[in-house]
């Protein structure tokens, strides 16, 4: 009999294990799904049309707006707050990885899961971060295409005073 339930016992151990271990090898490919999402962000502002480039970061949010962009370019009408961000409604709502965290100038995050903002200064707030600003191209229509790192001072710049228009879409 303790033959017999020993048996039994160590045949659900490695059931469970062998179980445990294919999903943990599914989750990874399907994080891998969408590893180096890179998105462009054309900004109109009062100096002008922009275009920045963003590296999304490894969350569900993140992947959540990836695969709505993948839909089609997604345009935000955005407003200045505090004089360190600029945001506006996406639209819809996206998975949440709220924490506590300080912005910088760059950062691009989901706020209360239906807005979106570009900080182009520091804040500290219980945030989901998408992604980040990398770099910029320039005015669009400029002569040439190099891409560069971006500024505080530029972002700020770029993105101007009042209302922009962002459009949001995948590289």
């Amino acid at each position: 009999m303790k033959k017999l339930l020993l048996l039994i016992t160590s045949v659900f151990l490695l059931s469970s294990t062998a179980c445990a271990n294919d999903s943990k090898v599914a989750n990874s490919s399907d994080q891998g799904a969408h590893t180096n999402m890179k998105i462009s962000i054309k900004i109109a502002s009062d100096s002008g049309n922009h275009k920045l480039t963003a590296t999304l970061e490894d969350n569900s949010s993140a992947t959540a707006f990836y695969e709505l962009l993948q839909k089609g370019p997604l345009t935000v009408k955005m407003i200045d707050y505090g004089n360190f961000e600029k945001y506006g409604p996406i639209g819809s709502s996206l998975p949440r990885n709220d924490r506590q965290i300080t912005t910088t100038a760059g950062d691009i995050i989901l706020y209360q899961g239906n807005q979106i903002t570009i900080y182009y200064d520091t804040n500290n707030w219980n945030f989901t971060r998408l992604g980040k600003v990398v770099s910029t191209s320039g005015a669009e229509n400029s002569v040439t295409s190099s891409t560069t790192a971006i500024t505080q001072a530029e972002l700020k710049k770029i993105l101007g005073k009042g209302y922009v228009t962002a459009v949001f879409e995948v590289l």
